[in-house]
């Protein structure tokens, strides 16, 4: 077994999605199991439906992960009792519900788990946008120290919204691999972010150490096999995103 260097640490490998390896995504089993594997951080994603409530998911729409479909901004809280987010994984997580914001944040405190909470882009326009902004930062102070928080995004206009309800909390920019060759580095600057999230594909070690000139964190996403996570630690990234956080951390 290829093993990752001895010398990384748990807080170095955040459970995307939970354990998605073993566990339906975002779910509270998911990211139970990452507290209990020994994970330090949890990435979760932040929607907001159409009545104001903050859930948990990475889709627009329910069809992938549950056994409803359509948009998730067309929900109500009410709905949720009626949606299935782990059958589609296996018989035995049946009945699974999706959760709300408030759940996680209360797992987290529970298990002295830090929280990446990435805010999904809404097509209920800005009024909205800047709603979830607001109503996850009210869950988010619940954290007795900001620097347990991370507030990532692919939209620089939601990060920027944080920036500017809640610049305590730190703010990490993602982009997929075709994006960071449109001015990464203004995008940063311009949102105030202390990270950068990069797609893991395509990435380069002249890459990494330009993000490290510039003072960022470096925290790049999916890495699941061990080869991978080496050559990216030792290219001087200081993170990895992972479905198998676990995994790494029982093979320090």
């Amino acid at each position: 077994m290829v093993q990752v260097n001895a010398t990384r640490t748990a807080d170095q490998f955040w459970a995307h999605r939970g354990i998605p390896s073993r566990f339906p995504e975002n779910t509270l089993p998911s990211f139970q199991a990452a507290a209990e594997g020994g994970a330090k951080w949890i990435e979760t994603d932040v929607d907001i439906c159409h009545d104001g409530t903050l859930l948990i998911c990475h889709d627009a729409t329910l069809d992938r992960t549950t056994n409803a479909s359509g948009p998730c901004a067309d929900l109500r809280r009410d709905d949720l009792s009626q949606v299935d987010a782990g059958a589609w994984f296996g018989p035995q997580f049946k009945n699974t519900p999706l959760p709300v914001l408030s759940e996680v944040v209360d797992l987290c405190l529970e298990h002295g788990l830090n929280l990446n909470l990435e805010l999904k882009p809404t097509p209920n326009g800005a009024q909205a946008a800047r709603h979830l902004v607001e109503s996850a930062v009210k869950e988010l102070t619940r954290f007795d120290d900001p620097n347990r928080v991370v507030i990532s995004s692919f939209n620089p206009l939601l990060l920027a919204t944080a920036q500017e309800v809640a610049p305590q909390f730190p703010r990490g920019a993602l982009f997929e691999h075709l994006a960071l060759e449109l001015g990464w580095k203004t995008i940063c600057e311009m949102v105030g972010a202390t990270a950068i999230h990069p797609e893991a594909a395509h990435l380069t070690a002249e890459l990494v150490a330009q993000f490290r000139n510039e003072g960022l964190e470096v925290r790049p996403w999916t890495v699941n096999g061990s080869a991978q996570a080496n050559q990216l630690f030792n290219w001087g990234v200081t993170a990895i995103f992972t479905d198998r956080a676990d995994w790494f951390i029982e093979n320090l």
